[in-house]
């Protein structure tokens, strides 16, 4: 377990590509896999690190995100001493409480950072659904003497990607970090960060401080792409199933590649859980009806239709005569009868009405936003 350490997750927006689906929520607080939200993941890897203090940097449409969070009871986090810290951002006439990059956001709770007594902090962003084990990472970290150590993973690709937002790294053969690219067109590396990196908090406070000192905000360009040469920043690599929720498409794929067993028993390790928020309802229903194949249905969903290759939600029902294919029905949504749906992401509380058809497509799923009728 990890001694002398403490979590910092930063849920800002990192990009509006999830459209919808971040309307009046963070990134953190999307809803994933029937049952949980993007934030669970990384809090669950820090909890079963042995982390014991874990601070959450909001910024807007937090709401959602602080009422799944409570007082982190379902995470062990519920403490006199350490545990959840939720962070709001603080308000004045000088600071609108929007921040312009990472680093305004880590120096608006840098009062925070200093009064924790650990040595370490373990800093990352809440868009990426893993189960990592972060416990080699550090001790990597420390026998090593880097400066800061970062979590990538490989993709696979170096194909030219629109809009791409992500920071590659390029290492020699002992892993230290030797250039680095971020957003590239046409990246000449295929490790790729997963945007978790350890270093010692004076480090940490240091870079923001430098950084916010010259008018720079972002900081993976403003601080690791001008650093690297300075520091001694070593690369980790992770090899488990990885989602970014970063794109709505990436969104779809994460979510239907829950359907894989192997998958599944690789992000829900019994050895290293994925906790998330309680909520006691009765098991999922299925009438005489109901044909459902190869779909992970939550509690409280009543099934009198044709469900096959879907991810349903707590709360959805799905009235007869119905068929849904290749799709993800957020909590509380209703399927009216007779409808047919293909490739379609349904937020929570959408009505379809009897007879409606939708069809997308798996590199364009249509998606459909919270409480609306169609």
């Amino acid at each position: 377990m990890i001694d002398n350490a403490f979590g910092l997750i930063v849920t800002g927006e990192r990009t509006t590509r999830l459209k919808d689906l971040t309307l009046s929520r963070s990134t953190a607080a999307v809803p994933f896999g029937g049952r949980y939200r993007a934030i669970d993941f990384i809090l669950s890897n820090l909890v079963n690190a042995g982390i014991t203090s874990v601070g959450l940097i909001t910024e807007k449409n937090y709401h959602s995100l602080m009422d799944h969070l409570g007082s982190g009871k379902e995470w062990d986090l519920h403490r006199k001493r350490e545990g959840l810290f939720i962070l709001p951002p603080f308000m004045t006439k000088e600071n609108s409480g929007v921040f312009r990059g990472a680093v305004d956001a880590i120096r608006s709770v840098i009062g925070y950072v200093r009064r924790t007594s650990d040595d370490y902090v373990i800093l990352s962003w809440a868009w990426n659904v893993m189960n990592v084990d972060l416990v080699p990472m550090m001790e990597q970290h420390l026998s090593t003497g880097a400066d800061v150590t970062i979590l990538y993973a490989e993709d696979g690709s170096l194909q030219p990607e629109e809009q791409s937002q992500d920071l590659r790294l390029i290492m020699d053969e002992k892993g230290r970090v030797t250039d680095m690219e971020l957003d590239a067109y046409r990246p000449r590396s295929v490790n790729r960060s997963c945007d978790v990196m350890i270093m010692k908090k004076e480090l940490l406070e240091y870079l923001v401080e430098e950084a916010f000192a010259r008018g720079e905000y972002d900081f993976h360009r403003d601080i690791l792409l001008k650093k690297y040469r300075t520091l001694n920043i070593m690369g980790y690599k992770f090899e488990g199933f990885l989602a970014r929720l970063e794109s709505i498409e990436n969104y779809f794929t994460g979510n239907m590649d829950l359907l894989n067993a192997d998958v599944q028993k690789d992000l829900f390790n019994p050895r290293h859980p994925i906790y998330t928020k309680v909520k006691d309802e009765v098991a999922a229903r299925y009438s005489v009806s109901a044909q459902v194949k190869n779909s992970l249905v939550a509690d409280g969903c009543i099934i009198e239709g044709q469900v096959e290759s879907c991810i349903l939600f707590r709360g959805v029902h799905v009235k007869p005569g119905a068929r849904i294919f290749n799709s993800i029905i957020m909590q509380g949504s209703e399927i009216g009868e007779n409808t047919h749906l293909e490739h379609v992401i349904l937020d929570k509380g959408v009505k379809i009405l009897p007879g409606r058809t939708l069809q997308g497509y798996d590199s364009f799923p249509i998606v459909i936003r919270k409480n609306q009728t169609v």
